[in-house]
């Protein structure tokens, strides 16, 4: 891998002294949509062949990727304005790592339902679609339609995204009602026939998060969860025993009660 520290030529002499290291730094650097390219250079030199190798064993792929770590990645979004132009030009760059960029300095309150459709039909791997889905589709207003709008989708990635949303809500929106997870049950129950591997995990995701919340919802989980071992296919016993299993657990229970 290449010098993590290697400046990018090109932008501002302020901009370039943020960008290395990252360790120590908490200010965060003002960027246009003129600085995707530099941006991009940044993100090829942090990446390696050896990472592309190591993502793709995980699932991880793209017609366009660096190979740039989970860290490296984080560390150079954190260097970043909220930004909403930009993340739109990282997007449209196709690179799996800009686009993993883009919906960490992306602004949730600028994010449109048409702009979320736009970008889940470009989802062809899971990081990109839990990124999206857990830094920022999942803090819009949009969030709870988007996820049942989703679930119902035939395609694989659109369609996990609607899971992992509810999966994200339930641990993020702290505030939010139990009537709002328990209008997905009827949607997971659906999709737990999905025998898609990402898919079927994302299920099984969401069914587990909202079944910790409280102790409500945490018996209404394991309801959902039996009903969904009845319907008997393969993908929907894994989804319920598994779910089953994290649930009924004393350390679980303990927390609930």
């Amino acid at each position: 891998m290449k010098n993590p520290s290697m400046p990018i030529p090109g932008i501002s002499n302020r901009t370039r002294r943020l960008i290395p290291g990252i360790r120590h730094h908490t200010r965060r650097a003002k960027f246009r949509e003129s600085d995707v390219p530099h941006i991009l250079k940044r993100l090829r030199s942090l990446g390696s062949r050896r990472n592309i190798e190591g993502m793709a064993r995980f699932g991880i792929t793209s017609r366009k990727v660096f190979g740039v770590g989970t860290t490296p990645l984080r560390n150079l979004a954190r260097q970043i304005d909220k930004n909403h132009a930009l993340a739109a030009q990282l997007w449209k760059s196709g690179w799996l790592e800009a686009r993993t960029l883009a919906s960490l300095i992306d602004d949730p309150s600028e994010v449109t339902p048409v702009q979320m459709d736009r970008w889940a039909k470009d989802f062809d791997n899971w990081a990109v679609c839990d990124a999206c889905c857990g830094v920022l589709f999942d803090k819009t207003p949009y969030a709870v339609t988007k996820a049942i709008q989703w679930c119902k989708d035939k395609r694989e990635f659109v369609r996990r995204a609607g899971f992992v949303m509810m999966a994200e809500l339930a641990v993020h929106d702290k505030k939010a009602p139990d009537r709002v997870f328990e209008r997905f049950f009827p949607h997971l129950k659906r999709g737990a026939t999905d025998n898609r591997n990402f898919v079927k995990k994302a299920v099984n995701w969401a069914v587990r998060q909202i079944g910790k919340r409280n102790l409500t919802l945490n018996k209404k989980a394991i309801r959902l969860s039996k009903e969904i071992h009845a319907l008997g296919t393969s993908s929907a016993r894994w989804i319920a025993s598994d779910a089953l299993r994290e649930l009924r657990s004393p350390s679980v229970q303990k927390r609930l009660r």
